[in-house]
Parts: C-alpha cells; sequence; structure tokens
C-alpha cells in the first residue's frame, strides 16, 4: 500500500503540487491513500483524481480575496519584501462583531465547493484511493483525521475548509458542539496516521527545508510577532512528526520517502503570490524529478 502524505504550509502548498505532479504523471506512482494536513488538504482530492493539471491552474492563481472574506492583514512591500501589518479596520470589525478570531475565511470554503464539484466526489469515492485530510479539535485537545470514504459531499468540503483554517488569523468552527481548527496545530506531517492506516510506502512533501535556516523576517509589529511565533510552533511540531513518523515506519517495515523544499520559499506562507506560486510548483516538479534521478543513478552502482 503505498500513501502520500502533504504537509501544511500555506502558499508554500505550490512546491507540493509541482513534487506531486512528478510522482503521479512522470513515476506512474498509483496511491491508495492521500493525506493532507492544511494546504495539503486543497491539493488531495485533485491528486487522487489525477487532475493535476485542474488543481495546478486553481492554486496557482489563489489570491487573498479568494480566501477571505475579512482579511486580518494588509500586505506591503518594503525594499523588495513582502511583509504583513494589521488591518485595524477588519480586525476591529470582527471584535465588534464578536467574532473568536482576527479574520473569516468563508470565501476559501465556497471556493472549494465550486472547484471540487459533487461528480468528482462521487467519481473518488467510487475509486480506490482514501483522502484522508487532518484537523485539530481543540475543545478535548485531539487531532482527527476525516476520510471521504466516511462523509457526503457537503461535510467532506467542511471538513477540508476545517483543515486549512489558520487560527486565529482564519476562521473558528464550531460543529459537533466542539471548536475545529488548523489541523497543523496537531500534525503538519501525518506520516503516522498514514503508517497506521496500512501504508508500507510513504512519500511524504516536507514544506520547509530539511536544515534549520534563518528563514523569518524580524518582527514588525504585534501581528507579524503572533505570525511569527505561530510558525515557531508548527516547526516544532513538524519536526516532532517526522520523527515519530521515522520510528513508526522503522517499527512496521515500512519506508519513507522524504522531499522538503531545497531552499527557504517564502518568510510568510500567509502571502499568496501567482508569480512566485506558479515557478515554486515547477521548482517542485525539477526537485521531485533530480532527486529520483539521483536516487536511480545510486542505485545503479
Amino acid at each position: 500500500m503505498r500513501a502520500l502524505v502533504i504537509s501544511g504550509g500555506g502558499s508554500k502548498g505550490a512546491f507540493a503540487g509541482g513534487v506531486a505532479q512528478y510522482l503521479i504523471e512522470h513515476k506512474k506512482h498509483n496511491y491508495d491513500l492521500i493525506i493532507g494536513t492544511s494546504t495539503g488538504s486543497l491539493l488531495a482530492s485533485h491528486l487522487a483524481l489525477k487532475k493535476v493539471e485542474k488543481i495546478k491552474g486553481i492554486y496557482t492563481s489563489v489570491t487573498q480575496d479568494d480566501i477571505f472574506n475579512s482579511c486580518p492583514f494588509l500586505i506591503k512591500k518594503k525594499r523588495g519584501v513582502e511583509t504583513i501589518s494589521i488591518n485595524h479596520v477588519n480586525v476591529l470589525r470582527n471584535i465588534l462583531n464578536g467574532n473568536k478570531t482576527f479574520g473569516e475565511s468563508l470565501n476559501l470554503k465556497k471556493l472549494i465547493k465550486k472547484v471540487f464539484t459533487p461528480a468528482e466526489f462521487s467519481e473518488l469515492k467510487q475509486s480506490g484511493t482514501d483522502v484522508v485530510v487532518t484537523v485539530s479539535n481543540l475543545s478535548i485537545n485531539q487531532t482527527e483525521y476525516k476520510s471521504l470514504k466516511d462523509f457526503e459531499y457537503d461535510e467532506f468540503c467542511e471538513w477540508i475548509w476545517i483543515s486549512c483554517n489558520y487560527t486565529p488569523f482564519m476562521s473558528l468552527v464550531q460543529k459537533n458542539s466542539f471548536e475545529y481548527a488548523d489541523g497543523g496545530l496537531g500534525s503538519m506531517v501525518p506520516i503516522e496516521e498514514a503508517i497506521k492506516r496500512g501504508a508500507k510506502v510513504v512519500d511524504a512533501i516536507i514544506l520547509q527545508t530539511e536544515v534549520t535556516q534563518f528563514n523569518r523576517m524580524p518582527s514588525l509589529n504585534a501581528f507579524s510577532l503572533l505570525t511569527n511565533m505561530f510558525a515557531f510552533m508548527l516547526d516544532r511540531i513538524e519536526s516532532q512528526n517526522i520523527k515519530i513518523g521515522k520510528y513508526v515506519a522503522t517499527n512496521n517495515d515500512a519506508i519513507i520517502n522524504l522531499y522538503y523544499t531545497p531552499t527557504i520559499l517564502t518568510t510568510n506562507s500567509l502571502i499568496f503570490n501567482k508569480k512566485n506560486m506558479i515557478k515554486w510548483w515547477q521548482s517542485g516538479f525539477e526537485f521531485a524529478k533530480y532527486k529520483n534521478d539521483e536516487i536511480s543513478q545510486l542505485e545503479n552502482i
């Protein structure tokens, strides 16, 4: 059984799309299971259907307006570097309206249902590939995994959306009397879950560099400090997920192929820039090709 695992990483998910495209179209890998966290969950369904060009076009052209109906930050460019600052009007409006988060991401929920149709859901359900998305249940401090096999169309689309809700910047969702948020808060790289579900070969796409590097801009305001703090915590979670995944793989005779980003793609993955994301998609494709060519050469020695 072969699984594809895609970590969280905001706009860096474009790199993951490029890697997955190479593995699916050129290596001809047929995945029995695809598990995505946060941005990875947005890619999972179309990759399972092998509709790579469709999701590439959608993913690399998404903007802040496609995600937020109330965006909590403003994007500024200073000395060629994009940074974020508080959108005081939107944040204050959200607080006065009694919302629990700085921003709201209802537009993303609409986009998911627009690009992933009921017909595609039915087609995927009839296929042999299971698609699983990761969510964080804040009420009971647990990470949960939602399989396409267990839900109907509307509810599964909602789980995809919940998996991507990077609170407190995006929506906090009340569902089944529990509060749910971004899956990355609990499991950024769910390798362990893939192996628990029977995977013996796992291709895991990690949307950060393998070696720790200086990859954040200095905090310019309270808002950027908060994003840096969250990024730090998610990096620690990701590192632990990988260590645990390797341990579980060793004890279950499973093989893990790790695809890290070779360079720092961005210092703020909440910024969606079409030009950059097209470049990152191609970079992911080329990196996967390079890595697999290198492996082939070593095997022939």
